[in-house]
């Protein structure tokens, strides 16, 4: 436990990139997001924008760069595969959980301001921000470590098979969506996954992204056991 909290805090050394970025995406997106919402002529209606989901997305990087910038290093200073595998995912779902409050905190005063004045929502989108408090920070916390494990993943394959694996894994998924398609088309099941996303709550959601994340978790853990720096 102690090697893994050794890896956390070397993962924060660069700061920069961990935590002073994310905070800039966080303000710069939203600062974007309020201008062009108030230069929009007002119909009365919500505005509804998604940039405030952009420090989510920097995660997916994020993932990447937490396997790529510190593994070489971390094994150069004879730590384990399973304290850096332990220590990272550690600190990240602590930094997932807590953009999750951030989020949930800036919903409640987005919708006590009116929609910051101007009817924006950025951050209490409506069918989110109906569900019950916890399940919006759970909802937010399963997004954010699934792109964080998805990135993760990518670097791990990169690491273990370099850009042969990688390829290989990007065809892999594409392969999987595709027949995917193929199968609701020649199925006639388009309308039934239609109903099922409609029927989907916030808290469903929350269960499957989370469920992602633990294949994806598994999946990295497998592969870095073999990864070389």
């Amino acid at each position: 436990m102690n090697r893994a909290f050794a890896v956390a805090r070397m993962q924060l050394l660069n700061k920069w990139i961990y935590l002073w970025i994310p905070a800039i995406i966080l303000v710069s997106s939203t600062l974007i997001a309020l201008a062009i919402i108030a230069v929009i002529p007002d119909s009365g209606a919500p505005n509804l924008a998604f940039s405030g989901q952009a420090v989510m997305w920097y995660f997916l990087g994020m993932g990447v760069q937490a396997l790529t910038l510190t593994f070489p290093f971390s094994q150069a200073m004879s730590v384990s595969r399973r304290s850096f595998y332990f220590g990272t995912l550690g600190l990240f779902a602590v930094m997932a959980f807590g953009l999750g409050v951030l989020y949930w905190l800036l919903g409640i005063v987005e919708e006590a301001t009116n929609g910051w004045g101007i009817q924006a929502h950025i951050f209490a989108l409506p069918w989110i921000a109906e569900a019950a408090w916890y399940t919006q920070i759970l909802l937010y916390f399963a997004l954010t470590t699934l792109l964080f494990m998805a990135g993760f993943w990518f670097a791990t394959v990169y690491k273990r098979w370099r850009s042969t694996g990688l390829t290989i894994a990007f065809i892999g998924l594409a392969l999987i969506l595709l027949g995917a398609v193929a199968a609701a088309t020649w199925t006639e099941s388009w309308a039934a996954v239609g109903a099922w996303f409609v029927q989907l709550t916030p808290l469903a959601l929350t269960g499957w992204l989370l469920l992602a994340g633990v294949v994806l978790a598994a999946g990295s853990y497998g592969t870095l056991r073999r990864a070389t720096p």
